[in-house]
């Protein structure tokens, strides 16, 4: 899908291949597959950050790092659920990622197969951890601008690309995006 280029394009950079598939696949019939085969694994291109895609540092390396992003993140979308991952990626043209956890994707679909879809999703773990670049220069400067008068829109800007990468914006969403989007051009007009 076009959404996914992104992720697709960061698989294809670590020489690693990513397959296409035109239909859904049936969950059922992968749950078998792979309580079958121990060795055998399937998941969305989108689920997770491979350890070929990001440098190998430990968790401790990142956490000053990462406890401010969340709290930065979290006060400028006024979303106090919102997860936080702070990794060293490979990719330098990545600033930002939406991913969502293959057991978390499953269960949203099995909610949607058995009409449960009026429910909400995070009672069951489900919401999507934004990945930010700490090797990416916006997202060092927002680290070094926490009280920056242009913070909070970066922040903004930072997950809504990350959002378009993943799935498409609700209207809202995107008519917010695009006002936000002239305004940074405007900035730089100046």
């Amino acid at each position: 899908e076009i959404q996914h280029s992104q992720y697709i394009n960061m698989f294809h950079e670590q020489k690693m291949n990513a397959v296409i598939l035109k239909d859904n696949i049936d969950n059922p019939f992968i749950s078998h597959l792979e309580a079958k085969n121990e060795k055998v694994k399937f998941q969305r291109i989108d689920a997770d950050v491979t350890d070929s895609m990001k440098e190998e540092v430990s968790e401790e390396e990142l956490k000053g790092e990462t406890d401010a992003l969340t709290a930065l993140f979290r006060k400028a979308l006024n979303n106090d659920k919102l997860e936080v991952k702070v990794e060293k990626m490979k990719d330098e043209n990545v600033a930002s990622m939406i991913t969502l956890s293959e057991e978390s994707r499953r269960m949203q679909e099995m909610m949607k197969m058995y009409g449960m879809s009026g429910m909400d999703p995070s009672m069951f773990g489900t919401n999507a951890t934004l990945i930010l670049n700490a090797n990416h220069p916006l997202v060092e400067y927002v680290v070094a601008h926490k009280d920056g008068e242009n913070t909070e829109m970066f922040c903004h800007q930072l997950y809504d690309l990350a959002m378009l990468a993943h799935k498409p914006l609700s209207p809202e969403e995107m008519t917010e995006f695009v006002k936000r989007s002239n305004e940074i051009m405007m900035k730089l007009a100046k």
